[in-house]
């Protein structure tokens, strides 16, 4: 066998063996193809029930029952582990950020701060009492510069000058027992239920300063809540009434499908 008959014969070989290769790559393409096909139509109809059993589903505060079984799983699972000793992170005031405004909810245009008052309800033994900002103030002032994290995924660090929640509670006491505390802007415009541990821990102020100026209208002037504990939807402004109950309060979020424990 000559030099080139050997070449024509290894030419003839590979020629065969990138043919019969061809064949089985068009055969497992084909056969991907038709479970590719299959598995998407299979993910395409599970998709399509959940949704529709999802839309059809009763729903619970705005939100389809399964959807809302979630969110209370995540709410056991904050109060769990949380705790009044646990701080949240402060930071020095090289970290402050500029304070960004978001949501108005509650603040209503024609505010006279000169006629706001606070009205604390369902004090043990006593009737409601009236607080005015100087009434606030006269409490031992506290100071801290902390994250405020909102639920849409941004942050800022801010100072925050108030009265702790917990020292005005001392003195305007719930009921022994008492398990959660509301809180709601003039008129009702927003509102908030919160839980009587968060309201004690060390870190929530009645705050009527940020970044070392007194809170502007669009902050919520003249007494906002500040609580690093949670997410910002919970940190209501333009407190007007705070009432202790025993019934877990309605929350304007939380009504909306949110989490109503909101802690992080």
């Amino acid at each position: 066998m000559t030099d080139d008959d050997i070449i024509i014969a290894h030419a003839d070989a590979l020629r065969k063996a990138i043919a019969e290769n061809d064949v089985n790559v068009d055969r497992e393409v084909r056969r991907l193809s038709r479970r590719g096909f299959i598995v998407a139509g299979a993910a395409a109809v599970a998709a399509y029930g959940g949704w529709k059993f999802l839309r059809l589903a009763s729903r619970e505060g705005d939100v389809p029952w399964p959807l809302r079984r979630g969110l209370e799983t995540n709410e056991k699972l904050s109060e769990t582990y949380f705790r009044t000793a646990r701080l949240s992170r402060t930071f020095p005031a090289s970290a402050i950020t500029n304070a960004r405004i978001n949501g108005g909810v509650g603040l209503q245009p024609n505010y006279d701060p000169a006629n706001w008052r606070l009205r604390v309800e369902g004090i043990a033994g006593q009737p409601p009492a009236t607080l005015t900002l100087s009434d606030v103030k006269s409490f031992p002032r506290r100071d801290m510069t902390t994250e405020l994290r909102c639920i849409e995924g941004w942050s800022i660090v801010v100072h925050w000058t108030g009265t702790r929640l917990a020292d005005l509670m001392a003195k305007f006491s719930p009921p022994s027992g008492t398990r959660y505390v509301a809180m709601e802007s003039p008129g009702r415009g927003y509102y908030v239920g919160l839980d009587m541990l968060s309201c004690l821990h060390p870190q929530t102020l009645l705050a009527y300063e940020l970044n070392g100026a007194p809170l502007t209208w669009q902050h919520g002037a003249p007494l906002r809540l500040a609580m690093p504990v949670k997410y910002g939807y919970k940190q209501i402004k333009r407190i007007e009434t705070i009432r202790y109950t025993d019934v877990r309060p309605a929350d304007f979020w939380g009504d909306r499908g949110y989490d109503w424990y909101a802690g992080h």
